[in-house]
């Protein structure tokens, strides 16, 4: 009968327990590596120890059994943890690319607040330009009233000046015509 007991780690950390252990008193793995031996070095059937190396060869079994699963869920769990890491690093690239994502969005926000503002700033710019036309105009406006004012007031000065020179041309008439 062949090994039952897979070549891995636990094989030679049996084989180190074994030589590690005193003598009078082994540990149960080692017993079972014994009875486990023994039983390879059994090749009849028809032995007086046929029956305590069936138990034992049946234990052999489950030991193996247990320990292929115990390799099974440590390989589980390192594929777990495989994944785990897997997981963590696909989650830290989608949150890279969000962070990226949203330095742009980020970036380009501002841009668009800064033309907003240069734009404003413009607006009230030309609105303060604006206002000082409207002053100027309302000034000019004000300026051109005035001088129609006073362009009324000096026609009426013209004319008041002609007939007043009409009335002194007749005076010098009326003066001369009396002096002779």
């Amino acid at each position: 009968m062949s090994s039952m007991y897979p070549r891995t780690k636990e094989l030679s950390r049996t084989r180190k327990s074994l030589s590690d252990s005193p003598p009078s008193s082994p540990s149960p793995t080692a017993k079972n590596f014994r009875h486990d031996r023994a039983s390879r070095l059994d090749s009849g059937g028809g032995d007086s120890r046929a029956e305590p190396l069936g138990r034992t060869s049946s234990y052999t079994r489950r030991e193996t059994r247990l320990a292929a699963l115990n390799k099974h869920e440590d390989d589980t769990s390192s594929r777990d943890y495989k994944k785990m890491y897997e997981d963590a690093l696909a989650e830290n690239d989608k949150l890279k690319s969000r962070l990226d994502d949203s330095k742009q969005e980020l970036t380009k926000i501002r841009t668009q607040l800064d033309k907003v503002t240069q734009k404003q700033d413009r607006i009230s710019e030309r609105s303060t330009v604006l206002e000082s036309e409207k002053r100027e105009k309302q000034a000019l406006e004000k300026r051109v009233t005035d001088m129609e004012e006073e362009l009324k007031v000096l026609s009426e000065l013209k004319s008041d000046n002609q007939r007043l020179k009409d009335e002194n041309g007749a005076l010098i008439r009326v003066i001369s015509k009396l002096s002779k």
